[in-house]
């Protein structure tokens, strides 16, 4: 467990495990070389001999005395001032992660950190705080609930000290409380999508969703399976009909004391396991399946903080939550489910099933809400995870105000966006002969991540909406030092950041 305190700028009145120094490209700091120089005299010396120039992603440790105690001094760099502010910030993250890593493999009990500059990162240091400590947070996050062997469990307990001038304390207080409500909240969501869908069922999603909302306040609606198919969610009840897991529909409201403030929709795919149905995936890799449900966990997860971080908006976030198994009651392909809305779907593959559940939760929301802005998240199609990769997630909509947000959002946040073209060129792909649309592209219009953009438009009406697919983002990204094999909590920090700045 990480905890987090501020202290006075010199560091070496700490009395920590690890001393910490931030540097920028060929610009190390006077400060950290005239006080780790007082533990390690070479100091000048071995840096330029190990050729330590502050390069993003480089690190340089080295042992020391200090009080006649061994410890360990730590520079990370931060790379070029000529990046953009947002990859200075991301920079700064990925050098976090990599303190975070060494706290663990030195049983670190106390590290004290040298703030980096806030200027130089292009925030203030509300900011910086805000994100150091969510980063650190998400870099500890271990899944280890079900080993049992002592040693290859993450236990230990390390208090990291911020050491910056006194007059940025107030800041940084703040900016602690946010950070670690974003770290628990993504961790959260991460915890949730790792788990194996034996023991994360529909009901109990919902149930932690309803446990939420009883504790912070919130306003809970919460359908079984018999009241989705009397409401008429043909979609969700279609893909859950193999299943002999209930399919589960949630909302969860929070709102805000400003008045005639707007209104935005969350809504998040929850399928707790796909094995693609009748239609059903290839063995390999279809364990990873148990996290086709991360788009639902990190819109619970977001609703958790925003009621502790209260934006100025009201905020509902809706989960429809189902299995997609194969079985004499699941629906085939060829079947023709009715949704929400009325509109009607030909099913040619039972593996495109994430668009048709969050259809009935899209209809919902319009009709219910009637909402100033409409977002949903999936993990929807390999589509977009081959096109984008693990780095980005990918972003269509043709309400360019409601993309900006979100975009700003995205650099502030370090969950990436990239936008895709969404150009009524494809509308074409999802006809059908026999219904309204067809639940999966034509092959001859390829771009599968777009067609099955142009699926979920059916449902939203006029309303100004983005559909973002991270497929590729939610699970086992590589080369990013504060994640491990597993989930990622996308969209949860994406989320809090553009509810948090959006009457802005």
């Amino acid at each position: 467990m990480l905890t987090f305190k501020r202290a006075d700028q010199h560091i070496l009145n700490q009395d920590a495990d690890l001393y910490v120094g931030y540097c920028p490209l060929n610009s190390i700091p006077e400060y950290i070389i005239r006080d780790f120089s007082t533990l390690y005299v070479p100091l000048a010396d071995y840096i330029k001999k190990r050729n330590f120039i502050g390069a993003a992603g480089s690190q340089l440790t080295i042992a020391a005395v200090h009080k006649q105690k061994p410890v360990m001094l730590m520079l990370v760099g931060l790379g070029s001032e000529k990046k953009t502010a947002t990859d200075r910030l991301e920079n700064m993250r990925r050098a976090t992660g990599s303190i975070i890593r060494t706290i663990e493999q030195i049983k670190a009990t106390k590290a004290a950190l040298c703030m980096p500059e806030h200027h130089w990162l292009g925030v203030n240091e509300f900011e910086l705080t805000k994100e150091l400590v969510a980063t650190a947070m998400m870099a500890g996050y271990h899944f280890d609930q079900f080993i049992t062997d002592p040693a290859h469990k993450l236990t230990q307990n390390c208090e990291i000290i911020l050491c910056a001038p006194a007059l940025l304390h107030d800041q940084m207080a703040v900016g602690i409380e946010f950070g670690q409500r974003i770290g628990h909240a993504v961790n959260q969501a991460r915890q949730w999508c790792d788990l194996p869908a034996d023991i994360l069922t529909p009901t109990i999603l919902a149930d932690h969703a309803a446990r939420i909302a009883k504790v912070h306040n919130l306003k809970a609606t919460i359908y079984d399976e018999a009241t989705v198919k009397k409401m008429g969610m043909g979609g969700l009840a279609g893909v859950s009909a193999g299943s002999a897991q209930e399919c589960r529909f949630v909302a969860l409201e929070y709102k805000t004391e400003h008045k005639d403030a707007p209104t935005i929709v969350l809504t998040g795919k929850g399928v707790t396991f796909d094995s693609g149905g009748i239609s059903i995936k290839p063995a390999s890799r279809m364990d990873e399946m148990k996290d086709d449900m991360a788009g639902a966990a990190a819109v619970i997860s977001t609703m958790e903080a925003i009621a502790h971080l209260k934006p100025g908006v009201n905020v509902i976030g809706i989960t429809p939550i189902a299995e997609n198994m194969p079985s004499g009651t699941a629906i085939k392909p060829g079947d023709i489910i009715t949704f929400y809305n009325g509109k009607t779907a030909e099913v040619k593959n039972t593996d495109a099933e994430g668009r048709l559940i969050l259809a009935d939760a899209l209809s919902y929301a319009v009709k219910h809400y009637k909402p100033d802005a409409l977002v949903n998240i999936a993990t929807l199609t390999g589509s977009c995870a081959a096109a984008l990769g693990p780095f980005f997630a990918g972003m269509m909509s043709t309400h360019d105000d409601l993309v900006e947000k979100l975009t700003h959002a995205s650099q502030r946040s370090g969950d990436r966006l990239w936008r895709l073209p969404f150009h009524d060129d494809y509308k074409k792909a999802i006809r059908s002969s026999v219904a309204d649309i067809c639940n999966i592209g034509n092959e001859t219009y390829r771009a599968g991540a777009i067609t099955a953009g142009f699926f979920l438009q059916n449902f939203v009406e006029e309303t100004p909406w983005v559909h973002l697919d991270v497929a590729g983002t939610s699970f086992n990204v590589p080369d990013m030092s504060y994640y491990r094999p597993g989930a990622t909590g996308f969209g949860v920090r994406l989320f809090i950041d553009f509810l948090m700045h959006f009457e802005k």
